[in-house]
């Protein structure tokens, strides 16, 4: 059975059938708290638990962290923005560990910043060291990969033309909200990763809806197999997956072959509606259909700086 781990200003809890159970631990971070499972498991069987609803929950991915991401790793969001997925490689970025914030955040957008977007991926939390050079099979993978969390990578679409890069355009403060929960899985349950679906609304009007299965191009033990070849990874580290299709970016139409210019991209853009306007309400979830697996739903509000 999953265990879904909420963080607040001054505790962790377990989420349990009857509410929330306080974690007897003084783990300061996700890394610490992963190393404590006694005293989650402890929280797990415990009677004494507050209402969750009267909690406020904050990302329970704590940083420093190191945040790895892949790009373009939905056939369907592949092909949304005009490419081949058959011709797809596995690629990855960075975003700043100082990008995350909690599930009820504000996603706040910088003055300099006209195109905003959002992505929702599923997060993998990396439960133990993974150091170059580890062989990182199916027999082992869910010892490395001990939870998942609902992720939203939000997207400074104008930034990332202009510049050809994503590290900037993806890593401002508020731009990776996580949670609710880091849902601890076993290794069974890992098995059942083809069977999310991650669905994202903005104001109410469904944006994305996906299941992995038949979408993902590369799923979490290809991405893990090729970040061991270059990255170390450590307990709390977060790995994002991807995003279906339905963000806001379109492929660029009336604009002339080959990479666009600036320019020529903003121009393209600039009656789309779906980029996040100030007091938008975001929100995101992932889940099973049959609801066995539940990442939770976090809802943000973007505010204009």
């Amino acid at each position: 059975m999953t265990v879904s781990i909420l963080r607040t200003a001054d505790a962790w809890w377990v989420h349990t059938a009857s509410g929330a159970a306080r974690i007897a631990t003084d783990a300061a971070t996700t890394r610490e708290l992963l190393a404590d499972r006694v005293a989650i498991d402890d929280a797990a069987r415990s009677s004494y638990t507050v209402p969750v609803s009267r909690l406020k929950p904050l990302s329970p991915v704590t940083v420093p962290c190191r945040v790895v991401a892949q790009a373009v790793n939905y056939a369907s969001h592949v092909r949304d923005v005009g490419r081949d997925p058959a011709k797809t490689q596995l690629t990855f970025f960075r975003k700043a560990g100082g990008s995350i914030t909690g599930p009820f955040g504000d996603i706040v957008k910088p003055p300099h910043v006209q195109l905003l977007d959002y992505e929702v991926e599923i997060g993998l939390v990396i439960g133990r060291e993974l150091p170059v050079g580890t062989e990182v099979t199916e027999a082992n993978l869910a010892e490395f990969v001990c939870g998942l969390v609902v992720t939203n990578d939000v997207s400074a679409r104008d930034v990332q033309q202009a510049k050809g890069q994503y590290y900037e355009a993806k890593s401002y403060p508020t731009f990776t909200p996580v949670g609710p929960a880091l849902v601890l899985l076993d290794a069974s349950e890992l098995e059942r990763f083809g069977e999310l679906r991650v669905k994202l609304s903005v104001n109410d009007e469904e944006r994305q809806n996906s299941v992995v299965k038949g979408d993902m191009i590369f799923l979490p033990l290809e991405a893990l197999q090729a970040i061991s070849r270059f990255q170390c990874l450590e307990a709390g580290d977060l790995v994002l997956t991807g995003t279906p299709v339905g963000t806001a970016v379109r492929k660029p139409e009336g604009v002339p072959a080959g990479p666009p210019t600036l320019e020529g991209f903003l121009a393209s853009q600039a009656h789309n509606r779906l980029y996040l306007h100030d007091g938008d309400v975001v929100e995101a979830t992932v889940a099973t259909d049959d609801g066995t697996i539940d990442l939770g739903t976090q809802r943000n509000v973007v505010r204009y700086a």
